[in-house]
């Protein structure tokens, strides 16, 4: 009896124990949310409810006060519209450009290992080069767009793109794309390299064209990555700031001035930090609306498919 008791003692025991090592390893991912997001945005709604106009480090309470003038306040309203303005063209174009990358870079030819990688290129620099390089190509001395405008078009004088009420806001755009695009576009092309061949095989066999194959093959099976990828363009869209701060500044006359850019406006340059959070708030809430919108949208999708 002593013997089979040993025996049942040096037994590993077979009871479920808590592993930690998944906590653990999420735990620094936990903190850093905390720390550098979740405590930032509760902070910055708590300033939208105070003032502190009255003296350096001192707060007081105001309210609603900072929310009353933001709905009677027109520049706010002008950089929601611009922001809208601005989000859209990039949602259109920058997923559009990705999508029909993507399709490109799906076929097979020769060279398509080295035009992905190029293709690419755009999304690696960081914002000061690519603002710089597009400073160059829009020169209006010596830029390779005046030189061809000037060969092209009936042009007296170079256009000075970026300082152009009515070019400026299409040309930030088509920057924020250009750099934005190789990512959706690599996206969506791992979806694509995803569906079934045997699809297109038999689409091919039923006599379905090219055009066909992509609207009743390709699509069904891309439109949730797409409906993702939109959101994510609408998101980066409201907190783009260094492209369109660099490049234009929020001018000329305001019509690139986005939300972003009116928040830095207000906090440090007007040193209005209250409603600077309050402007923060507002986009903050718009992200969220718009991000809601596309998952009820998406469900819906899915549901229609589904059934």
């Amino acid at each position: 009896m002593a013997v089979q008791a040993g025996m049942l003692a040096s037994i590993p025991s077979t009871r479920p124990r808590g592993d930690y090592l998944p906590y653990m390893l999420a735990l620094p991912i936990v903190l850093y949310e905390v720390v550098f997001i979740l405590i930032p945005i509760i902070q910055q709604v708590i300033s939208s409810f105070t003032s502190d106009i009255i003296g350096i480090g001192t707060v007081r309470w105001v309210g609603l006060d900072n929310y009353e003038r933001l709905f009677a306040d027109r520049t706010f309203w002008n950089s929601m519209r611009v922001t809208l303005i601005f989000m859209g063209g990039t949602v259109v174009v920058a997923v559009g450009a990705g999508l029909l990358a993507a399709l490109l870079m799906n076929q097979h030819f020769r060279g398509r290992s080295a035009a992905r990688a190029i293709m690419t290129m755009p999304w690696a620099f960081p914002d000061l080069p690519t603002v710089m390089i597009f400073y160059w190509i829009l020169n209006p001395n010596f830029g390779i767009i005046n030189v061809l405008a000037r060969l092209f078009l009936p042009l007296e004088q170079s256009p000075k793109w970026l300082l152009d009420i009515n070019l400026a806001m299409p040309l930030v755009i088509a920057i924020a794309a250009w750099k934005a695009f190789p990512f959706y576009g690599l996206v969506i092309l791992t979806v694509l390299q995803s569906i079934p061949h045997e699809l297109y095989e038999a689409a091919k066999v039923d006599g379905a064209s090219r055009l066909q194959s992509f609207r009743y093959v390709t699509l069904p099976e891309i439109i949730p990555t797409l409906m993702l990828m939109g959101v994510l363009a609408c998101i980066f869209a409201f907190r783009q700031f260094t492209l369109i701060f660099l490049t234009t500044g929020g001018g000329p006359a305001r019509v690139t001035e986005t939300l972003v850019i009116s928040v830095y406006k207000t906090a440090f340059n007007s040193f209005d930090f209250s409603y600077g959070a309050t402007i923060g708030v507002a986009g903050f809430i718009a992200v969220f609306a718009i991000t809601l919108l596309f998952a009820f949208l998406q469900r819906r999708q899915e549901a229609e498919a589904a059934s």
